[in-house]
């Protein structure tokens, strides 16, 4: 078994420099959820969001895709806000789109993901907010 174990956080400082299109899988319409009040911190600081919830039509003003491989063009990081067991899900579709890191939300990790994609060459973060780790990162 492997442990998870993140990019340092001057590696994720970097990677946040240069990302501009996140996906976000399980974003929500509500501005009350998490996932709303993370995504529309990393938008209003510049990126491109691209909801992925099968559930909504449009979040943040951006329409939403029911899945990653609706997504056309390159992506920059996956963040996902599902719960942990779903996160080899997301993995294995992860892996069928043009992306570059797999992101899962604060709270949430999943051994079998994390292996399944550091085995391809990935690089993946878990269990780490990305508007903390944006705003460390600009500190």
């Amino acid at each position: 078994m492997m442990t998870i174990e993140n990019p340092s956080r001057n590696e994720i400082g970097n990677i946040l420099k240069k990302a501009k299109r996140i996906a976000v899988v399980g974003l929500s319409n509500n501005p009350e959820r998490t996932s709303y009040q993370v995504s529309e911190a990393m938008q209003k600081a510049g990126y491109e969001i691209i909801p992925v919830n099968p559930t909504i039509d449009s979040a943040l003003g951006v329409k939403a895709v029911a899945s990653l491989k609706d997504i056309e063009g390159h992506v920059d990081i996956v963040n996902v806000f599902r719960r942990s067991e779903q996160l080899f899900d997301v993995a294995k579709e992860f892996d069928e789109i043009d992306a570059d890191i797999y992101w899962a939300q604060l709270g949430l990790e999943n051994e079998e993901a994390y292996e399944f994609l550091k085995n391809k060459g990935y690089t993946v973060i878990m269990n780490r907010c990305i508007k903390v780790e944006h705003a460390i990162s600009k500190a």
